[in-house]
């Protein structure tokens, strides 16, 4: 949507048929739309950690943003305070905290490789793999990296696309050694 009004329009609109639990809008106003006890219809079709339905087991936040330029500040503070409240009420890890583009990476690319998941793994909302390096990388532990992280491993070209996007968006080209590592580093992470 091209405007915050936009999208809180078509998710109040029962013809459009989705919905969001919360809509974050560029200026921090964060609109409650589905209570967190009922299913809304946010994520479609996609899996997680080999699990479907997405929709029924998580809690839905949409940010304004057409997924071209920055994050507003203000909206990544807003979502900064709201996430600690849902994780908490829900006993969310922060390896739970996902991306539309992490379950249905063949369907959808949001939030994009603008949105500041570093920041959100620095407060413990997320996570993101560690920096260290310097230890030999085997191509094919990708697939199984990926796969142990949550990823469903049925179009590999995808997730590697959803990955970056999240995790090295300023990479390009085919799967590198770099992926695998990240891949590897982000996979111990997650098991904490």
């Amino acid at each position: 949507m091209e405007t915050s009004e936009a999208a809180l329009d078509r998710l109040i609109d029962p013809k459009a048929e989705v919905s969001a639990h919360y809509l974050i809008c560029e200026d921090g106003i964060v609109y409650q739309m589905v209570d967190e006890t009922m299913r809304a219809w946010h994520a479609g079709a996609g899996s997680w950690q080999g699990m479907g339905d997405i929709n029924s087991r998580s809690i839905g936040i949409e940010l304004c943003n057409r997924g071209d330029h920055p994050f507003a500040e203000s909206q990544m503070a807003a979502l900064c305070s709201l996430l600690p409240e849902i994780m908490t009420r829900w006993s969310i890890l922060p390896s739970g905290v996902i991306a539309h583009s992490d379950v249905a990476p063949t369907r959808k690319i949001d939030p994009g490789p603008k949105f500041d998941w570093q920041r959100l793994a620095i407060q413990g909302l997320t996570v993101w793999p560690d920096e260290e390096s310097g230890y030999d990388t085997d191509l094919q532990c990708w697939t199984q990296h990926a796969a142990a992280i949550g990823y469903d491993m049925a179009e590999p070209d995808a997730v590697l696309a959803a990955f970056r996007a999240r995790f090295r968006p300023w990479a390009k080209g085919p799967l590198d050694d770099e992926d695998v590592r990240r891949s590897e580093r982000l996979n111990k992470s997650c098991m904490i």
